[in-house]
């Protein structure tokens, strides 16, 4: 078992969790054994997801920020390589929540079902239920107010309060950037470091994954042993590839328009970093190869490349953003929520800011999805229903982000004059 990949155990993982909760549905205290003795592991690798994301996004969003140097100094490339990953960004949330809410995957399940989740979870359901009613009171520009903590360090204490901190990381990333380096130092190397601590306990939790899938889905499939939860989760991964591939589309056309680079020759330049990435599921560990790669076949100078694409494993993750609207929206849709026009725009926001800080590391996505589930105010022991798929779905989605990194480089590089044809 110990040479076997990641994520061949997490599948494995599946299977047997979901043929161990067919067998104990059939016996005659099954359910309760898997409630009592299963279940609390899969809950204990879920909050172990949530422990990690307060301090993640803090450290990488801080580092990602400082990383840029002097503000004051940032050239016409640094400014313009943030706006096209930032709308980027936005336009791949955009088209995550258009599909999901087109093909509504999570709508397909039967009421009964969706009774027998909500019945689950009917603490948690009343909590948000309470809070939207509170939000449904507020002023119409409380979303701003409530973006700025009036203590870091209380809002540090909820996951819900997770864009409070990200404004906080934003700010003092900021300042670290304007005071003299001399000074910054310090705290900068202790963020660097902070951030590879976070990331290694990220992947001793990801060690624990194999057996929190098969608690998470042997539980599932006990409470809720309907076939049609499966079904709607087929759905769910059908609507995120389409979604990837519509994305990786879009900056084919972009680089084609802005660039005359053909559509072919681009993917052909590109492709080993592409096929790295799906099987690594790391942008980070692919980088080197997409450097190479966009310098030596689709002639990106050096200068660019170097400052654009370093940046972009950090703050252009397209595929994970667009991955958290349509995760967010169909675990909404399988608990029967009716998400308001104003609470998915929160969505894209958050998913954008989320994916900002989101590490480039396997399965970051799904840790930066306990932000977007919380801040939309949608139950977070959703996560069970789409962990059991979202291995071969990171897989996918970072090969999108990876395509993206190397298109904005193209189109920086062409800004800039420094595009060899």
């Amino acid at each position: 078992m110990k040479n076997i990949a990641l994520h061949w155990k997490i599948m494995i993982g599946m299977i047997l969790g979901v043929i161990f909760g067919i067998a104990m549905s059939y016996v005659k205290h099954g359910p309760d054994f898997i409630s009592d003795w299963i279940k609390p592991f899969g809950t204990i690798f879920i909050n172990s997801l949530k422990l990690i994301a307060m301090p993640l996004i803090l450290g990488s969003l801080i580092k990602g920020i400082s990383d840029l140097k002097d503000i004051s100094k940032l050239s016409k490339m640094g400014s313009r390589t943030i706006i096209i990953y930032i709308c980027t960004t936005v336009f791949a949330v955009l088209i995550g929540l258009s599909l999901v809410n087109a093909i509504t995957p999570g709508n397909s399940i039967k009421e009964e079902t969706r009774n027998d989740l909500i019945l689950a979870y009917e603490e948690g359901a009343r909590l948000k239920q309470n809070a939207a009613e509170e939000q449904i009171e507020a002023g119409p520009l409380q979303a701003l107010v409530d973006i700025v903590p009036e203590n870091i360090f209380d809002a540090a204490t909820e996951n819900k309060n997770m864009l409070q901190v990200i404004f906080f990381s934003i700010f003092f990333g900021i300042a670290l950037i304007l005071i003299p380096e001399g000074k910054a130092r310090p705290v900068k190397e202790f963020f660097d470091s902070f951030n590879s601590v976070i990331l290694k306990l990220i992947d001793f939790v990801m060690i624990t994954a194999p057996y929190g899938v098969f608690a998470l889905l042997a539980s599932l499939v006990v409470e809720s042993p309907s076939i049609d939860l499966f079904k709607a989760l087929g759905m769910y991964a059908i609507t995120l590839i389409i979604g990837l591939f519509l994305m990786i589309i879009v900056y084919i056309v972009i680089v084609n328009l802005f660039t005359n680079v053909k559509p072919l020759s681009f993917i052909k330049g590109i492709s080993p970093a592409q096929l790295l990435a799906f099987s690594t599921s790391s942008s980070a560990a692919t980088l080197p190869v997409t450097m190479d790669r966009v310098e030596n076949n689709l002639g990106v100078d050096k200068e660019v490349s170097s400052f654009v694409l370093p940046i972009g494993a950090t703050i252009n993750m397209d595929g994970t953003s667009l991955y958290q609207a349509v995760a967010a929206v169909f675990i909404a849709q399988t608990f029967g929520m009716d998400l308001s026009f104003g609470t998915q725009m929160g969505i894209v926001l958050t998913a954008t800011l989320a994916s900002i800080g989101a590490a480039a590391v396997p399965s970051a996505g799904m840790v930066m999805l306990v932000i977007v589930l919380g801040q939309a105010g949608i139950p977070e022991a959703g996560l069970a229903l789409i962990f059991a798929v979202d291995r071969p779905l990171d897989m996918c989605r970072t090969i999108t982000n990876v395509t993206g990194d190397a298109a904005v480089s193209m189109l920086v590089a062409k800004s800039m004059g420094k595009l060899k044809n």
